[in-house]
């Protein structure tokens, strides 16, 4: 049969609770166990001022932060709105139901203000870290690096020739952190070549067309990993240029060391980190095992004989030659401060039957090598083996980590302007990756039955 119609009657007393309208198996309520914002007041009392009216909570903002980047909420005043409709959103900022929610100018304003002026959200990132070691998520044994490049908030089309310079009027803070970086080696410091084009909304942000379609500027965001359960160890904002990725892996790899005591025994790794410097900096600095493909520039493409058809006879410090010559060197470094050039002997080379395939345009031929050569020998010994294989199929997990990032985080594009902007962005967003992973592998505890 056909029901009434049910017409809404006030109550005079309700009894509701959030705590049992937030279903057991929702995201947040995963994540609320793993989120330890003690000694948030003491971490940010430095930046509040001992007098005027009370500001908004600081714990409720980061709860709000965590709830925006870890569901992909990307506008402030949309996060504002839904953290004040939705139930279970309430109830994981301890909200209740009448608490209010702050308006979104005033929460932009304290996130560009206190907490982009503290280190906060570096914090909340190693704290979140911390839990995944306690948890036994973290190995230790192996990590892998890369980097991806993240839009900034820039037009393209307003980019100016960076020959010129930044414009005097750019005055913004934007502009200001940019003048900060400029000898900063992940930043204005990475390289010499001035980009092609600066945007006076961003000037940090780097001109680059490296995805093959329409050049934009863009910020790279560097994850180090764990390869056990791909746990982000560590993140870094830099420039998007690759030797300034360089510099990151080398900063999170130390810095891991010191903040964690975490001693990887191999680095996974594409060809950008394959430079002789970097694996010597690996092999011989940290003895870490470089499982990265080597950065090797020596084939010859006109018939002539390449470095590698040269023998290298360690004990002796030479090179033989395809016709069994000895090339030595005098022990001097050239170009970089760090090559070695062996010589053939011009009484050999002359009358050489192979002389047309070796050196036709020169009288002898010269073989340089790296004097990180064994570093990059070992690389090439572990690239060959099975357990290379194995690493270059498990560095795939952070190229997931930044689809992950990218299209269900929606972080393809910067909110924030300035490289701290892009830190803070970057630091939430790998907080809220750990998290979705902590709630994923451990299950929520079920209660025990009556």
């Amino acid at each position: 049969m056909m029901g009434p119609r049910q017409v809404e009657q006030g109550a005079l007393f309700y009894e509701f609770s959030l705590e049992t309208h937030v279903p057991t198996d929702h995201l947040l309520r995963s994540i609320d166990r793993f989120v330890d914002l003690t000694g948030l007041r003491q971490e940010l009392a430095p930046f509040y001022a001992s007098t005027g009216r009370p500001s908004v909570d600081p714990e409720l903002m980061i709860r709000m932060l965590i709830v925006g980047y870890c569901l992909g909420i990307r506008s402030e005043r949309r996060l504002c709105d839904e953290v004040h409709l939705n139930l279970a959103y309430r109830w994981f900022c301890r909200l209740g139901l009448d608490g209010r929610v702050p308006d979104h100018s005033t929460f932009s304003k304290n996130r560009h203000g206190r907490f982009r002026d503290s280190n906060l959200l570096r914090r909340l990132f190693e704290t979140v870290l911390a839990r995944c070691i306690a948890e036994g998520l973290v190995g230790g044994e192996g990590f892998a690096v890369d980097g991806s490049l993240i839009r900034a908030d820039a037009n393209r089309q307003k980019g100016v020739e960076g020959s010129a310079g930044l414009p005097p009027e750019a005055v913004s803070r934007a502009a200001q952190e940019y003048l900060a970086v400029l000898d900063e080696a992940a930043f204005g410091a990475a390289t010499p070549v001035p980009p092609k084009f600066i945007s006076p909304a961003d000037p940090a942000a780097r001109w680059t067309g490296a995805h093959g379609g329409q050049a934009f500027f863009a910020y790279t965001a560097n994850y180090l990993i764990d390869l056990d359960h791909a746990i982000i160890v560590d993140v870094e904002a830099t420039t998007a240029i690759r030797q300034a990725e360089v510099t990151a892996a080398k900063r999170m790899i130390e810095r891991s060391r010191e903040r964690f005591d975490l001693y990887p025994a191999k680095l996974a790794g594409d060809s950008g980190y394959g430079s002789a410097e970097m694996l010597g900096w690996l092999v011989y600095d940290h003895g870490i095992e470089p499982h990265i493909s080597v950065f090797d520039k020596s084939t010859r493409t006109d018939g002539t004989f390449s470095r590698a058809d040269f023998t290298y006879d360690q004990p002796g410090d030479v090179y033989r030659c395809p016709a069994g010559q000895v090339l030595t060197t005098t022990g001097t470094l050239v170009n970089d401060g760090a090559t070695l050039l062996y010589r053939a002997s011009k009484f050999d080379c002359a009358p050489c039957p192979l002389k047309a395939r070796c050196c036709p345009n020169e009288p002898v031929r010269k073989v340089p090598r790296s004097i990180y050569e064994g570093a990059r020998d070992m690389a090439r010994d572990i690239a060959r083996s099975e357990e290379g294989k194995t690493s270059r199929r498990e560095r795939k997990k952070v190229e997931m980590l930044f689809a992950h990032l990218k299209r269900i985080l929606k972080l393809d594009r910067l909110r924030l302007r300035g490289p701290n902007g892009a830190k803070d962005e970057f630091h939430l967003a790998a907080a809220a990756q750990n998290l979705r992973k902590l709630a994923r592998i451990i299950p929520v505890p079920q209660p025990s039955p009556a």
